[in-house]
């Protein structure tokens, strides 16, 4: 069983900063690329940014040099540092890792979600 595990979202004020933290834990053998993808009212779930094992990183244009992905391997743990916040970044934002179990491949895991809001 494997389980990705987010906190960190809540009600910010536009120009405010929040940090989101998701936590992989269970039966893990490795894990490759991790990411945030955010899903707004009304709209598909697009990706937000997205880290490999050695911290490449891949961000969307919309959110680029205001929010950072990182991560510890160690802990199994991805972050996202959301800086200068505005309201069109209210959304719920979900974690995935690409995770491999013994003797398995690799597959898609997602969080629960968190609701990050943005007012004006």
């Amino acid at each position: 069983q494997v389980q990705l595990v987010e906190s960190g979202g809540g009600l910010v004020q536009a120009g405010g900063s929040l940090r989101l933290s998701c936590a992989a834990s269970g039966s893990i053998s490795s894990i490759n690329a991790m990411g945030w993808y955010r899903q707004a009212p009304g709209k598909q779930r697009e990706l937000a940014a997205t880290i490999t094992p050695p911290g490449s990183t891949n961000y969307a244009d919309s959110v680029k040099g205001r929010f950072t992905i990182s991560r510890d391997n160690a802990k199994n743990t991805v972050y996202l540092q959301m800086d200068s916040l505005k309201p069109e970044d209210t959304a719920v934002y979900y974690c995935n890792a690409q995770i491999r179990r013994a003797w398995s491949t690799y597959t898609n895991y997602w969080g629960q979600g968190t609701q990050v809001t943005v007012s004006s």
